[in-house]
């Protein structure tokens, strides 16, 4: 699979070609998936092991008298080229199930498409979607560890839960807080190797090391238990949805085609999961760690000088780390000063500057000319891009920006005040009853769906964890709108309707804080 399409004339020859090796992977899916969960977690288990220490003053004698022949540089070196390969290999593992998950989907949307012309695409999705998946899982630990500290009494202790220090000590001291402790330590490996973004950057903060975001989280629910809220995602009502509407349309077939849209979904059902699954084990576990030896790297040559802060190694491409690395091992080997300490801290500093500079213009919705028709089906399903939405931006706003228009992605229609959020670092901002209005979410802010009324994201399709933790949570939600988090503003009045696919600014007026302005002045 590729962006990049196949000749025409060639497709003819690919296709048993494809049919056999895809074939084979759907004729035995779980015992392969099970290898799957084998090799990521050894793969995880071995960037654990890997450290990045400092270099010794000299050899140690013992590997003289043994004849080892290694003065000890070669295992920083060696550390670092597996740690960049541990990586691919890890996205090797993301993309040998992924795809295959993404086209089990789209036989049986197509299919769907085919024999039900004016089936809704959220009807499919929805026949299709899991509700027992472990991307849930870690949202759900830190739910158990509300519940848990309720039933010990122990609500006083997590007032400030920015001091985690502080936080954890009041907790064991208190009657039976040994109890919880040991819950929440349990928790942590792995469902705590989960991150704010999407795993992809060196800055995205992971819960397992800035515990004050779970300890938040599990404040916030202590909170809503405490008012009489249901807390838990109402799995029965899911799954009663999902099967009526599978019942509705097995009804309206018989014969083969029935047959088909059984075997058809069947597919999916069993293959689609790994889609949502996966993104645990890869963006979440395995970049946890792999982010958190880049770091362990970073401090070591800070240490040599090499840079001032910590963040120092995000400023330098894979392989100029490597040469750093090289840099230090071979001056320490003739007992020469390295380069790099003379040389980088000026040079990162210059691309600090560059960095920040981009960091202060949004990147534009598209560039160049966009394509006549889209027809890539993960660009529509993953992204929300479609033929009719790039038209739309594209056209002559007829509403004066007070209407948006994206992907229906959740039933339902709200009203309700806009929180924007445009760093996972302002979801504590996040207020009972809003509608969160974001460029795009990740799985990590799970426990904000619980007190929201609806989500309106830039970017994503029906396939987007926007949309499947919306329509998990029974939230309206519309994906894919391209300009919801710089055209909307926190405390504008919405009416989204995630039948529809629109988000309408009833009220215009927003203070430069966001707050709303009302007719007496600034309301809060």
């Amino acid at each position: 699979m590729s962006p990049i399409p196949v000749p025409v004339e060639k497709i003819a020859d690919r296709v048993p070609h494809f049919e056999e090796r895809a074939g084979y992977y759907f004729q035995n899916w779980e015992p392969l998936l099970e290898k799957w969960y084998g090799k990521i977690k050894g793969t995880i288990s071995e960037l654990e092991s890997l450290t990045f220490e400092k270099l010794p003053e000299m050899v140690p004698i013992e590997d003289i008298r043994s004849g080892k022949s290694m003065d000890g540089s070669e295992v920083l070196l060696e550390n670092y080229d597996r740690l960049i390969q541990l990586c691919y290999q890890a996205y090797q593992y993301h993309f040998e199930f992924l795809n295959l998950g993404y086209i089990a989907y789209l036989d049986f949307f197509m299919f769907c498409k085919q024999v039900f012309p004016d089936i809704p695409e959220l009807s499919i999705a929805t026949m299709v979607q899991g509700v027992d998946m472990e991307l849930f899982r870690p949202d759900d630990e830190l739910k158990k560890l509300a519940i848990l500290a309720r039933e010990l009494t122990l609500e006083s202790a997590f007032g400030n839960t920015a001091d985690v220090e502080g936080t954890l000590a009041m907790i064991a001291a208190l009657p039976r807080g040994d109890e919880w402790i040991a819950a929440y330590e349990g928790a942590q490996q792995p469902w705590f190797n989960f991150t704010v973004g999407n795993g992809m950057y060196g800055h995205d903060k992971y819960w397992i090391e800035h515990q004050e975001i779970p300890l938040g989280y599990i404040r916030d629910y202590i909170r809503r238990l405490d008012g009489g809220h249901d807390i838990q995602r109402p799995i029965d009502e899911l799954i009663a949805e999902r099967e009526r509407i599978k019942s509705e349309y097995r009804e309206l077939l018989e014969g083969e085609a029935l047959d088909t849209f059984n075997a058809k979904l069947a597919l999916a059902e069993t293959a689609y999961p790994y889609v949502e699954n996966h993104n645990f084990y890869i963006e979440h576990w395995a970049m946890s760690v792999f982010w958190r030896k880049v770091r362990e790297l970073s401090r070591m040559l800070q240490a040599e000088g090499f840079w001032p802060d910590e963040d120092g190694i995000f400023y330098l491409g894979r392989n100029e780390v490597r040469d750093a690395l090289f840099d230090l091992v071979t001056g320490w080997g003739v007992g020469a000063d390295p380069v790099g300490p003379a040389y980088w801290p000026t040079e990162i500093e210059r691309r600090r500057g560059i960095v920040d500079a981009l960091k202060t213009q949004r990147p534009q919705i598209a560039l160049n000319t966009p394509p006549e028709e889209i027809t890539e089906p993960f660009t529509s399903m993953l992204y929300g891009i479609t033929t009719e939405q790039v038209n739309s931006w594209l056209s002559d706003d007829e509403s004066g920006g007070s209407l948006l228009r994206g992907m229906a992605a959740s039933p339902g229609s709200v009203e309700g005040r806009a929180r924007v959020i445009a760093s996972p670092d302002d979801l504590d901002q996040v207020q009972e009853g809003e509608i969160l209005v974001a460029s795009v979410t990740a799985p990590s802010w799970g426990p904000i769906f619980g007190k929201i009324k609806a989500t309106v994201t830039d970017i994503g399709g029906m396939m987007s964890h926007a949309a499947i933790v919306c329509r998990e949570y029974n939230l309206p939600a519309v994906t894919g709108t391209g300009t919801a988090s710089t055209t909307i503003r926190t405390g504008q009045l919405l009416r989204v309707n995630g039948t529809a696919g629109t988000v309408e600014i009833v009220d215009e007026s927003a203070d430069a804080d966001g707050a709303l302005v009302g007719a007496h002045g600034h309301g809060h």
